[in-house]
């Protein structure tokens, strides 16, 4: 009777936010996959059944191919820098000479995560500007021409510069979940390790890296599908441009959507970033084995 009287008691409390959950999550999955059925527009009253057509559109779509380059550039930048890069720093300030001064470069590297995304893309656009930027200065003082240098203006560097103004950004949120993560593993450990004649380049592989394997692993999970869903940056540096350099999957939602009254095909291209990122979250996990023991 009691095990009976838990199993209610946890049905009731578990209630009102599986309810939430499915009106605001699940729901408007389903609703927007029935609306990718339909040829529509926010400006229109004319709707027409046209089954699966955006979706045969959409895998032939050039545009579509380019976002998903843009999104994949994005996604190995970010897993390079937010996970590999924050990994060495975060070691780096947990170290025993740095750890009195990690409070300053904690907070040196956590502020720019704290900017707004339109903030930091207006400035990094200004700094690659050619005419009024810094970038091109600091490369002709140590002796490149930079007459034909425009990152975002030329379409081979754009969605890297672009990338590039990301990182700095977030970098630094990722270093710090990652020291707080360090800071939970013993110093027994280390010590141990030490005795044994490890190094510090043979602790951070043997030890640190695998015991974060958890926390590695979730924000692997947040980094790419970021990338995979990255909007704003693009769109406040380069729009897409030039041309269509830098389109991704989001902006280029946006524009069919909102700039083309294109409702239905925006709709399928929304449920198709959805199975992307759904994929690539249960990959993730199925990989990592996410809170199983070795």
């Amino acid at each position: 009777m009691r095990r009976k009287g838990s199993k209610k008691t946890a049905i009731i409390y578990m209630a009102p936010a599986m309810i939430v959950i499915l009106i605001f999550l699940y729901l408007p999955i389903i609703l927007n996959f029935m609306n990718s059925l339909y040829k529509w527009g926010a400006m229109t009253t004319d709707v027409s059944y046209v089954g699966f057509k955006y979706y045969k559109e959409l895998l032939q779509d050039e545009t579509i191919r380019i976002a998903i380059k843009n999104n994949l550039v994005f996604a190995v930048m970010s897993v390079a820098c937010q996970i590999g890069l924050s990994l060495v720093i975060a070691a780096v300030l947990e170290s025993k000479f740095l750890r009195r001064w990690q409070s300053v470069f904690r907070t040196i590297y956590f502020i720019p995560s704290l900017l707004m995304v339109t903030v930091t893309g207006i400035t990094f656009k200004m700094l690659y500007s050619p005419s009024i930027g810094l970038i091109n200065p600091l490369l002709e003082a140590i002796g490149i021409d930079t007459s034909n240098i425009d990152i975002l203006g030329n379409a081979k560097s754009a969605i890297f510069g672009v990338a590039a103004a990301s990182q700095w950004q977030y970098i630094g949120y990722t270093v710090v979940l990652f020291i707080v993560a360090m800071q939970s593993i013993s110093d027994d450990i280390y010590e141990a390790a030490e005795i044994d004649g490890a190094n510090a380049i043979q602790k951070f592989f043997r030890i640190t890296v695998p015991l974060m394997k958890d926390t590695v692993m979730i924000n692997m999970i947040i980094v790419i599908t970021g990338a995979v869903r990255v909007y704003d940056e693009v769109y406040v540096m380069t729009s897409g441009g030039p041309g269509r350099a830098t389109q991704t999957l989001a902006t280029y939602l946006y524009q069919v959507g909102f700039k083309n009254d294109q409702m239905g095909y925006a709709s399928a291209i929304a449920f198709f970033v959805f199975v992307v990122t759904f994929v690539l979250g249960l990959f993730q996990m199925k990989g990592y084995d996410l809170g199983e023991d070795d």
